[in-house]
């Protein structure tokens, strides 16, 4: 209980968590006060016109904070309110995810490698329950040392996932607003606008930060283990 990385991973980083989301929930509140004079999905298809991608279709789709895009159907799905509104936050979100259909259309890099790891991600989502609620057992089997490792090998995944995935957002937050800014669509709201998409960014900060804290828990217990012996 004394390990600071594990009183970290129980304490510190749910309270950052809980900060972060509310500050992003209270930001979003605030702009969606603030009108724009296109809906959200009327600001991603004229972002998508502007960088030439015809391919891509930008929908509606059920739920709070399901905006999403999908390279393996070349959809932008926003919620029904960012979809429909005409404030600087949903034009915000909206813009964000066209971000990430101009990565796919140009290739960007890190969104290759992130796209690269998502069987990895699926496998790692079947394992870590299986880890966690199995460890006795497979402890029994295979030694203290293998349950850590086995462990290290279940969070690393996620660990390196998030990792990759905050070049991705931070850019596709960054296209988002150089879009605003040059085509005029913020007018006085570039700010807002800015705002609302940073604190956004910063829950998949607080999510790295989380995650990287898990592998790191169990990389020193697996080498805790090693001394050991």
């Amino acid at each position: 209980m004394g390990n600071p990385l594990f009183l970290l991973l129980l304490i510190g980083i749910p309270i950052i968590a809980q900060f972060v989301s509310s500050q992003m929930r209270r930001h979003f509140v605030q702009f969606s006060r603030d009108p724009m004079p296109l809906s959200g999905r009327e600001a991603a298809e004229q972002m998508l016109h502007s960088h030439n991608i015809h391919d891509v279709r930008v929908i509606s789709t059920d739920g709070q904070l399901t905006d999403h895009y999908d390279p393996t159907n070349k959809t932008v799905n926003l919620s029904q309110v960012v979809f429909n509104e005409r404030n600087v936050a949903a034009v915000a979100v909206a813009t964000h995810e066209c971000g990430h259909a101009v990565q796919d259309a140009s290739e960007y890099p890190m969104m290759s490698v992130r796209s690269s790891l998502v069987p990895l991600m699926k496998l790692s989502n079947v394992a870590i329950p299986l880890l966690a609620f199995g460890g006795a057992g497979i402890s029994q089997l295979a030694g203290n040392q293998g349950t850590a490792l086995l462990c290290l090998a279940g969070f690393g995944i996620p660990a390196l996932f998030s990792l990759v995935t905050l070049p991705v957002e931070f850019n596709a937050s960054r296209r988002a607003l150089n879009w605003l800014e040059d085509s005029g669509m913020a007018e006085g709201n570039y700010k807002g606008a800015r705002k609302a998409l940073f604190w956004a960014a910063m829950t998949y900060v607080v999510g790295a930060l989380g995650a990287i804290a898990q592998a790191f828990y169990f990389a020193t217990l697996f080498l805790g283990r090693g001394r050991q012996k």
